[in-house]
């Protein structure tokens, strides 16, 4: 006996595309690539920015300013790129700001929200290669990742995004 499969709508609507905001040019792309797939697939979008923790620890008073700053700074940029991003889709994204290393946020993220399904990065096309989270994502955490990731390169013009989209 089986028990009934929910209906397909159910299931893509808490479906969540999670995407690491980091202030790089590329990061357009991986945002834009989302709220694409995110829009035709009836799912949402997860804007994710990862602060650094300070290294300075000679003051609790200093050091609790310099957490207050980058989180202030990291909100405002997460709700530009929402407002962008509502302007284009019509999505309203979730917005998630963490603190410490953005591969292990990323995954303790993931491990917390049963309805993300999709990490999407963007891939730097300098000459310092993809970038840190790429090449940890698709080298020594590709086995170890409990749901796909998809790589948009950094190079695309939005054009070509919309259309892979």
């Amino acid at each position: 006996m089986h028990a009934a499969q929910p209906a397909a709508e159910a299931v893509t609507e808490s479906r969540k595309f999670l995407v690491v905001v980091d202030q790089t040019p590329e990061c357009d792309n991986a945002m834009r690539y989302a709220a694409r797939r995110a829009a035709k697939t009836a799912s949402g979008v997860i804007l994710l920015f990862v602060v650094a923790r300070p290294e300075f620890q000679q003051f609790a008073g200093i050091e609790q300013r310099m957490r207050e700053e980058a989180h202030a700074e990291a909100q405002q940029v997460l709700r530009e790129l929402a407002t962008r991003l509502k302007s284009d889709t019509g999505i309203e994204a979730e917005l998630v700001v963490r603190e410490g290393t953005p591969a292990q946020e990323i995954l303790k993220l993931v491990s917390e929200d049963a309805a993300i399904h999709v990490l999407v990065l963007a891939a730097g096309s300098g000459k310092d290669g993809p970038g840190p989270l790429v090449s940890s994502f698709s080298g020594q955490l590709a086995g170890t990742t409990p749901i796909p990731v998809t790589i948009v390169p950094g190079h695309l013009d939005l054009g070509q995004v919309d259309r892979i989209a």
